[in-house]
């Protein structure tokens, strides 16, 4: 079985992520997502799965930043319908609780519903590790908001389902590989490039795409840490960077950018899960 290493403890919506992207593996928990990007680099496992944007709280700045500080390929993707859950202790009622542990992510995608029932809510390292501690330190008064896979593993009841702001909540979420995804006939690639600190260097840069009628899916901007004040750019088209149009792009990408790394081509996710 293929070892697929995901950031998070047992129950997680990252778990959920890695065992439908990677159906019949071996899934690694790991305490970060630094962690499950140096488990992948180091071996240790086959592939990860890992956060990279909300279609509520926005992208998750940490992700991009390890794809550009480790040589990984993205190998896939999959929109995940993320549903939350209030968990407690079995006999607890929502009415008996007074605070609620969750990751900031999914208390920012429940604060309707938390201030709704004056419940204090506590950011914690995860959603699934939030019902773990609950569980194991039997804290009454205390609610985890996870997933129903969490409430099942740590024996804790549901008070409350789908009890997220938006009805329309999907996390966005890659596997990575030490070796690039067989190509298809439906890929989406992913890169990062930097430009010239000119006046209309990333306009001659996304030129390059437009001149070939070529589809940008995502454009987001990060700092890069190494010089103050200067950005590098991750964007996603459609295509795979095979295809002659997509080559054609890359190849005047690189001649008007001072940096260019291709990311993966991968199969594109087929709507919402």
């Amino acid at each position: 079985m293929m070892r697929v290493a995901f950031q998070g403890e047992r129950g997680a919506y990252s778990e959920e992520a890695a065992v439908t992207l990677l159906d019949r593996s071996e899934v690694i928990p790991c305490a970060s997502l630094r962690q499950v990007f140096e488990s992948v680099a180091a071996g240790e496992a086959e592939a990860g799965v890992v956060p990279v944007e909300n279609s509520q709280a926005g992208s998750i700045n940490e992700t991009y930043d390890l794809l550009l500080t480790h040589t990984l390929y993205i190998t896939g993707e999959l929109n995940l319908r993320i549903r939350h859950c209030l968990l407690a202790l079995p006999g607890q009622s929502v009415e008996d609780l007074r605070r609620v542990y969750s990751h900031p992510q999914a208390l920012a995608q429940t604060e309707e519903f938390v201030r709704a029932r004056g419940l204090e809510p506590f950011a914690m390292y995860d959603t699934a590790g939030s019902a773990k501690i609950v569980a194991e330190q039997r804290l009454r008064g205390v609610g985890a908001i996870a997933g129903r896979q969490a409430a099942r593993i740590y024996g804790l009841e549901i008070l409350a389902e789908g009890i997220e702001t938006n009805p329309n909540n999907y996390t966005r979420f890659l596997s990575l590989s030490r070796t690039p995804a067989p190509r298809t006939a439906a890929s989406k690639t992913s890169i990062v490039f930097t430009t010239q600190n000119i006046p209309g260097a990333l306009h001659r840069a996304l030129g390059a795409f437009a001149a070939r009628s070529l589809n940008l899916t995502k454009l987001e901007s990060r700092p890069r840490r190494e010089v103050p004040w200067e950005y590098v750019f991750y964007v996603d088209f459609e295509g795979h960077q095979e295809d002659p149009d997509a080559g054609a792009a890359l190849l005047d990408l690189r001649s008007v950018c001072t940096f260019v790394r291709v990311l993966g081509s991968y199969p594109r996710a087929a709507g919402h899960a």
